[in-house]
This record gives C-alpha cells, structure tokens and sequence, in this order.
C-alpha cells in the first residue's frame, strides 16, 4: 500500500490515544487474564504496545514486560506513562523481527494484528511468535468478529470528543478484507486527518495463519471474562500454544 508505513497509525494518533482510547477494552480484567498465563515474574511480550494502556499495568502486576511499537510517537508517550522504565520499549515492526524470547505469553489486544495490513506481514507476524513464544507459553489474540460478506461500504459518522468534532470516513472492501479511513479532527484553529487501515481476518483465517506458524488453538472466548464463544460473538479472545 503506496505511502502507507508500519509507524503511519501510531504516528496520527500518538497524541490521542489515551484520551479517545483509553477506555476501549477492561483494563484491570484484561491484566488478570494475561497474568494467569504467566507464571509469578514472568516474561510478557506485548505487539502494538502503543502508550502503555495495558502494559504499563501489567508491569505493575509484577511481570517483566516488553513492547514492541513501530510508532516513535507512541513509544514516547509510553515513556511519559512509564517514568519509572518498567516496560521494556523497543522500536519495530511487531511482523519481526522481534525481542529474543522466550516469552510465556505474546499479547496482541484489541484488533491489533488488523493493523498488520497485509497477508504477507500477518503470516510473517505469527512465524516470528512462535520463535519467541517459550514452549508452554501462550499467544493471546483480540479482535473483533468481521462479517466477510457484502460489498463495498463507504461510512461517514460524525462524533464529538469532548468540545471537538471528529468525521469518521471509512471505505469497506470485503474481497480484500481491507477498511481504509480518515478522522478528520476539527478543533477551533486547525483541521487534522488522522489516517488508519486494517486489514481483518475471521477466527477461522486466524487459526490457519497460526497453524502455519506451528501453533494450535487452545481456547477461544468471547471477551477477557471468559464468556463462552458463539455464532453470536462479535469479538473473540484466542489462545495459541505450541502444535
């Protein structure tokens, strides 16, 4: 994709992440459910580390934890949330490589892997955590559920962030399995466009991605809580170990 970078959602929304995103996901249920995968002290490698919303937590919950961000702009605003130098920032593309292991968990929370924006660098994303993922360890996935039928989409939804107007424009396209957008951020002096794209997969596209990779499906849920997964679910929460 011309023009487009592995850094390029990382650097449009360093600024905002917290305040737009902060709330995105149960932070204190999402750090127990990773701990439990991890023995006491344990070695968490978190990709698409961002600002530290989930990994600055974990830390604090006593793992050693690394993060992997292609963002410089994220990965500053982590160290302004990380004073203290817990979580271990390394600058990177999260399709590797990445961080010598072995790590008894790989997290990759909230659509994150989406944000690899080809198949090619999903595939290399998943081979390089099974060469660091210790050999019990765990590969915790979230991401939504895609409908992957349909055709062409094209939204626009306004919204306010606190006094501020954002235009959420985005472009489905269901063969590629791509969503191109912008928010467009108007403030009262500037206007600001803040470009993403994803590139999503079903659970199933997930599984054969890690099978590839060498690793199996050990559990799927619905959320951190542990619900069950059903045709129903619109998000799932994966676990891949070692085949």
């Amino acid at each position: 994709m011309p023009g487009w970078e592995a850094r390029s959602y990382g650097e449009a929304f360093a600024d905002v992440y917290d305040e737009w995103y902060g709330g995105v996901s149960d932070v204190d249920t999402t750090v127990q459910r990773v701990a439990a995968f991890a023995p006491a002290g344990g070695r968490v490698l978190e990709l698409g580390v961002g600002t530290g919303r989930l990994a600055v937590p974990l830390a604090e919950a006593g793992l050693e934890v690394w993060g992997v961000d292609a963002s410089n702009a994220m990965l500053d605003r982590l160290r302004a949330n990380d004073p203290s130098g817990r979580v271990h920032a390394v600058l990177g593309d999260m399709a590797g490589p990445l961080p010598t292991g072995p790590f008894d968990v790989v997290l990759v929370a909230y659509n994150t892997l989406f944000n690899l924006v080809t198949e090619r660098a999903q595939r290399d994303c998943l081979r390089a955590v099974a060469g660091v993922l210790s050999g019990r360890g765990s590969l915790l996935i979230e991401a939504f559920v895609p409908d992957l039928a349909g055709e062409v989409v094209r939204h626009v939804e306004p919204r306010l962030v606190g006094d501020e107007l954002v235009l959420d424009v985005s472009v489905r396209d269901p063969v590629a399995q791509t969503v191109r957008g912008q928010q467009v951020h108007l403030t009262s002096d500037a206007v600001r466009l803040r470009p993403w794209r994803i590139r999503y997969l079903s659970p199933a596209q997930c599984d054969a991605i890690a099978e590839e990779a060498g690793l199996a499906l050990l559990d799927r849920w619905a959320d951190w809580d542990g619900s069950r997964f059903g045709d129903d679910a619109v998000r799932h929460l994966s676990r891949y170990g070692r085949a």
